[in-house]
């Protein structure tokens, strides 16, 4: 179980090929900073063929005055409960 923390924004195409890769059923996406653009519904298709759970870090998505989506949420308590669960983090930065 892998926790994949990506913060690059949908104009960086080149992060989605190489985390889409990588990510399998038992994975976690955590989208922080410029990466809860994703979640807008131009870019949402892109993640709901995932194969991983997407979960967005509240107070960046609301910082960036984006609306909440269909995906799960986690404030920064939450950011630090999705470290202790997995036994792997990956940053995409």
């Amino acid at each position: 179980m892998t926790l994949h923390i990506l913060n690059r924004s949908p104009s960086d195409k080149g992060i989605f090929n190489s985390y889409q890769a990588a990510l399998t059923a038992d994975d976690t996406l955590l989208l922080i900073e410029e990466a809860v653009y994703w979640i807008l519904p131009h870019h949402s298709a892109s993640l709901s063929g995932l194969p991983a759970r997407v979960v967005v870090l509240a107070p960046d998505r609301a910082a960036r005055g984006v609306t909440k989506g269909e995906y799960e949420e986690v404030d920064d308590a939450g950011f630090v409960m999705l470290t202790l669960e997995h036994e792997r983090t990956l940053s995409w930065f």
